[in-house]
C-alpha cells in the first residue's frame, strides 16, 4: 500500500458502509428488485385522473390567453381610455400581428369588439371576464404575499397560477386569508 493508499482510504470507508447498509434496506424492502417502469406503473394515477388533470391544464393555458388579454385590455381602459393593439402588444411582449391575431379571436368569442382608429373595447362578458380575472389574481398574490413571498415575485408568479387554479383551490385560499385576518 503507497503512502497515499494509507491517507486516502480510510476517508471512504464510512462511504463504502454507507453504500452496503443502503444495498442491504433495498434488498429488504424490493426497491431495487423493480424495475424503473414497474416503479413508475405504481405511483402514476389511474389513466382517467390523469388524462382529466392534463385535460384541466390544455383548457387552462388555452383560456388563460384570452384572460390576460382581457384583463390587460380592461386596465388600458379605465388608466387610458383606450386600448390600442399596439398598446396591448407591447404591454404583452408580443408582436402587433400577435395582438391582433388575438383581438380577433377575443371579438369571436363575444368578449370584445373593435371600432376602426379607436381601439378595442370589452363588452358585457369581457368587462365581467376582466372582473374575474383580477379577483383571482388578487386573491392569489395576497396568499403568496401571506406566505412571505416577495411582492414583486408575487404578482409575477401570480400570472400563471392565477389561470391554473380551480374554484375549489381558490375557496381554500380565500378561506386561510379570512382566518388570519
Amino acid at each position: 500500500m503507497t503512502r497515499i493508499d494509507e491517507c486516502v482510504l480510510p476517508l471512504f470507508s464510512p462511504l463504502r458502509a454507507g453504500l452496503s447498509q443502503h444495498r442491504d434496506c433495498c434488498a429488504e424492502h424490493g426497491e431495487h428488485g423493480q424495475s424503473k417502469r414497474q416503479r413508475a406503473a405504481a405511483t402514476l394515477p389511474a389513466e382517467g385522473t390523469q388524462a382529466r388533470r392534463f385535460g384541466k391544464t390544455r383548457s387552462a393555458q388555452s383560456t388563460a390567453l384570452l384572460e390576460d388579454y382581457v384583463e390587460l385590455i380592461a386596465d388600458l381602459l379605465a388608466s387610458a381610455g383606450e386600448a390600442r393593439p399596439t398598446d396591448i402588444a407591447r404591454r404583452l411582449g408580443v408582436s402587433h400581428a400577435t395582438a391582433v391575431k388575438t383581438i380577433a379571436r377575443l371579438k369571436r368569442s363575444g368578449l370584445a369588439t373593435a371600432r376602426p382608429y379607436r381601439g378595442v373595447f370589452l363588452s358585457e362578458k369581457g368587462r365581467a371576464l376582466a372582473d374575474r380575472v383580477r379577483v383571482r389574481h388578487r386573491l392569489v398574490v395576497d396568499l403568496l404575499r401571506a406566505l412571505g413571498v416577495p411582492t414583486e415575485a408575487a404578482e409575477a408568479d401570480a400570472e400563471g397560477i392565477e389561470h391554473h387554479v380551480s374554484e375549489t383551490t381558490l375557496k381554500a385560499f380565500a378561506e386561510f386569508l379570512n382566518v388570519r385576518r
